[in-house]
């Protein structure tokens, strides 16, 4: 198994790609903790998985709850070797002008903020260990944005940047830090990114733009992060790997 002894903590991991990658990281050996906002869905989902898996009800947008499940993930697998920030938002598809200030902050304090709360609570503990691994869930809209998502845009194009600058300044640490940037996705969120209900005919107009001819799947971006979490990748950091049918070429 390629994550034997490993010990994950994953945001967001009551639903969507976030679900996907703490199955993938428990069947691959990792003792896994699952923060979640929705408290119930993240306990239906460890549940799920078995004894290698616990929940944790959190807000990554609080320090102290972030915190909080650092702790939680250290006492599950008694250390903290990787942690994936994969808990994500989106305002709708709509024209810029139209996202509210209130969604604004929203997107922005989600996507990015987390990022700046997770760092301060989980590298400390990685540089005591000797290194880990922290890999953030980008998107190819911070690479070939989509009109009606600017704001959105803008949170993974940080997401991407903000990869690799940590990747550089935690080097020294042994702190590997990699991005994962998915296509559009098979999740809740798919409506809102369309801007348009789900049907054949919406979903097809946004299928023409991928080579491969499909939108992305939790399978997918879970085993982008497998690889990035296991020791193969001992070597790789500050990457950016796009996994989207070839969207961005």
């Amino acid at each position: 198994m390629r994550l034997a002894g490993k010990s994950a903590l994953v945001t967001g991991g009551a639903s969507g790609f976030g679900t996907g990658i703490a199955r993938l990281f428990a069947e691959q050996g990792a003792k896994v903790t699952i923060m979640d906002l929705n408290g119930p869905g993240a306990e239906e989902v460890a549940k799920s998985i078995g004894p290698n898996a616990t929940a944790f009800q959190g807000d990554v947008t609080s320090h102290a709850d972030t915190e909080a499940a650092v702790a939680r993930a250290a006492a599950h697998g008694g250390r903290l070797d990787i942690v994936v920030n994969n808990a994500g938002w989106t305002h709708r598809n709509k024209p810029l002008l139209d996202v509210t200030e209130e969604e604004f902050d929203r997107v922005y304090a989600i996507n990015v903020k987390s990022l700046f709360h997770m760092a301060r609570a989980a590298v400390p503990r990685m540089r005591q260990q000797g290194g880990g691994v922290m890999i953030n869930i980008g998107s190819t809209a911070g690479i070939r944005p989509r009109p009606g998502l600017t704001w959105y845009n803008g949170t993974k194009g940080a997401v991407n940047l903000l990869s690799r600058s940590m990747a550089v300044e935690l080097a020294p640490d042994k702190i590997r830090v990699n991005c994962v940037a998915p296509v559009m996705g098979v999740t809740g969120m798919l409506e809102s990114f369309m801007g348009m209900p789900d049907t054949p005919e919406n979903r097809a107009k946004f299928l023409a733009t991928i080579p491969l001819g499909r939108l992305s799947t939790p399978e997918d971006i879970a085993g982008a992060c497998l690889y990035l979490a296991s020791d193969e990748a001992n070597f790789v950091t500050g990457v950016v790997l796009e996994v989207d049918g070839g969207r961005t070429v």
